[in-house]
């Protein structure tokens, strides 16, 4: 073959033209593609084709309480029929702190755990924040999520809350609690699915490759 720019005769497999230094085919300057390119250009291919979709965002739950409240209103009423049978100040003042110190620590936990965790699912990850002074937010790609399970207490079924664990190959949370959680077994269906939905494209991707 030739070279296009000084007419030198230059071997087929020539790169570079030896005389001139012209470049001869970009389409042989340019290395292959190795099969993890490939699947990257797959990947960044469906991202386009299939963006990011938000499924569900929450935190703890008013009703994941429903047991303590009910444990505070039974000491509550204890505490003032105690006081009925024993009418005296030193009585009253006991049972009126117990009572009060329950309800403020039932509440305070609701609060903090209200304001402390936040959680996010999309159709490529799940993102949960964690802390109020301090806040730290990690993100697990769904398809590195193994297992999700669902546990629930008697009240927590009657109400429909409960906690979902985890189980991924993430390094920071290998395994996840998600206490609170409304609608619990809904959310876990959305966790589970948005999983298997990315396993799925991912398998059929790198078939391709």
């Amino acid at each position: 073959m030739l070279c296009p720019k000084c007419q030198t005769e230059v071997s087929p497999d020539s790169v570079f033209c030896p005389k001139c230094g012209s470049q001869l085919s970009d389409a042989a300057a340019a290395p292959a593609a190795t099969p993890a390119q490939q699947l990257r250009a797959s990947r960044g291919t469906a991202a386009d084709d299939d963006p990011e979709q938000p499924l569900w965002h929450g935190s703890y739950s008013f009703k994941a309480m429903y047991g303590y409240w009910l444990l505070a209103a039974v000491v509550t009423v204890i505490a003032i029929v105690v006081c009925f049978v024993m009418p005296e100040p030193t009585t009253w003042l006991a049972a009126g702190t117990i009572a009060a110190v329950l309800w403020i620590a039932f509440g305070g936990y609701l609060l903090y755990e209200r304001l402390s965790v936040e959680y996010s699912l999309t159709s490529q990850r799940f993102v949960h924040q964690r802390g109020i002074l301090r806040r730290v937010t990690n993100r697990i790609e769904v398809i590195d999520i193994d297992d999700v399970t669902v546990e629930q207490g008697f009240i927590e079924r009657m109400v429909g809350v409960g906690t979902i664990k985890l189980l991924s190959s993430d390094t920071t949370d290998p395994k996840l609690y998600l206490r609170g959680i409304d609608d619990v077994k809904r959310v876990a269906m959305l966790i589970d699915d948005a999983r298997r939905d990315e396993r799925r494209k991912r398998g059929m991707y790198i078939e391709t490759v």
